[in-house]
């Protein structure tokens, strides 16, 4: 890779959200991202910690890169669609090579009279042993972008499944944003006579109470299924349409409607989005980010793990994770370190940290060192070693990484056992009372 030509291209790249794309020989696409700000995304690439921050393979994809590309759309919600469109369609292999996507949610519009929208995780998509069939390709069309955005499936329950789609937060977040320019059921009964919860609050066209017909609640479907297929475009033009005929039929409550998701939609407010990219990205603090992992039951009972994080020498209590352990036993603490560690990192979310604290000594840090392994990535573990009263006796691993941080590796270790303990009670006194 010339990195000096790359430098010279990411001049050139907008200051916009977006998605970009690393291409090989051949314009053989080798890696899809998504940003808020294409030109600062871009530019992160050619820092000098790239391999400690995002990996051995990401670094061999830019070995293999002769170019860029990028596509930039309205807002970042638009660019989270259209990133895992992109992946579902191409399948880029530093993309799918990374992770298991059986561990990343989709979005499913069911097949029924009125059609819901759900999060569904890929290993129950898996399980359901669904056919798909792409559409056939468009003539004339650039191979790098997507024939169609859209999976089609066989399967009775799901007429639509679009993702995966990695960054679990930032779907949750956009799912809300769309949800209120496009109310849409998850759950409630069709024609059941009266409004539900999410009707009262707007997020629901009221389906349940009879006020919205089937026509008109699967126009809604459509206007999301053009949206999640990276077609604002033609959503815009098919809400102006719709919005004219209503007013020349004097439908103007109709027409009023229209006109809100019309404006909602082209001045998309995702500034939770967009923090949320600027945490994972652009935090000082995570220079210094430090993440310690504990495991806690009582005699087999409460099984669960814990992820605690020190930034900048503080704890920041706004990033603790808790799992459920479901498949190691009670007992097996390297086993249960695995099984966390490799949840942890199917959340491509989450920032990654400069250092990885484990509750023990040989048997833990070799269970963590070998899930890194697995997923190539390359973060020093040490081990925070406890005498018989569980005090710290010392801190075992690579000296150099231990240098000058020995505070915050047993500030981090702390937390994360105090957080495991409690979590670990919580959970243990909820299955006492039932």
């Amino acid at each position: 890779m010339n990195i000096e030509q790359f430098k010279k291209k990411a001049k050139k790249i907008p200051d916009a959200p977006g998605v970009y794309y690393f291409l090989g020989r051949n314009k053989k696409l080798l890696y899809i991202g998504k940003a808020t700000s294409l030109r600062d995304r871009v530019r992160s690439y050619f820092a000098k910690d790239l391999m400690d921050t995002r990996g051995p393979l990401l670094v061999e994809m830019l070995d293999k890169a002769t170019s860029i590309d990028f596509r930039p759309v309205d807002s970042v919600l638009e660019a989270l669609l259209l990133e895992a469109s992109l992946i579902r369609t191409h399948k880029p292999y530093y993309n799918t090579d990374l992770k298991d996507d059986k561990s990343w949610n989709n979005v499913v519009i069911t097949k029924e009279d009125y059609p819901r929208v759900l999060v569904i995780r890929g290993k129950e998509l898996a399980g359901q042993n669904l056919g798909l069939a792409r559409k056939a390709p468009t003539k004339g069309r650039d191979e790098r972008e997507p024939n169609s955005l859209l999976q089609d499936f066989s399967s009775p329950a799901y007429q639509y499944v679009f993702g995966p789609f990695p960054h679990g937060m930032q779907l949750q977040q956009a799912l809300k944003l769309l949800r209120k320019i496009f109310p849409y059921r998850t759950k409630c009964i069709p024609n059941q006579g009266k409004r539900c919860f999410d009707a009262q609050i707007g997020l629901c066209p009221g389906v349940c109470s009879g006020e919205m017909g089937k026509a008109e609640y699967r126009r809604i479907v459509r206007h999301i299924v053009l949206l999640f297929q990276g077609k604002k475009p033609v959503l815009v033009k098919s809400l102006e349409r719709q919005m004219r005929r209503a007013a020349k039929d004097e439908k103007f409550e109709e027409a009023a409607r229209l006109r809100q998701q019309l404006f909602a939609l082209t001045h998309i407010q995702d500034v939770s989005l967009i923090k949320d990219e600027y945490r994972r990205h652009g935090s000082a603090a995570q220079a210094s980010r430090i993440e310690a992992y504990d495991i806690a039951h009582l005699a087999g009972q409460g099984h669960v793990g814990v992820m605690t994080v020190v930034e900048g020498g503080l704890p920041n209590k706004l990033e603790y994770r808790k799992f459920n352990i479901k498949s190691a036993k009670g007992g097996d603490d390297p086993g249960s370190l695995r099984e966390v560690l490799s949840r942890r990192l199917g959340h491509d979310e989450w920032p990654m940290p400069k250092l990885i604290v484990v509750d023990g000594s040989t048997a833990q840090i070799n269970a963590a060192n070998a899930v890194l392994k697995q997923y190539g990535i390359q973060i020093p573990v040490v081990g925070v070693v406890k005498d018989e009263k569980h005090r710290p006796r010392s801190i075992a691993g690579d000296r150099n990484a231990i240098a000058d941080r020995e505070r915050d590796i047993l500030l981090a270790n702390a937390e994360a056992h105090r957080f495991a303990i409690t979590f670990n009670r919580k959970k243990v006194r909820k299955g006492l009372l039932g």
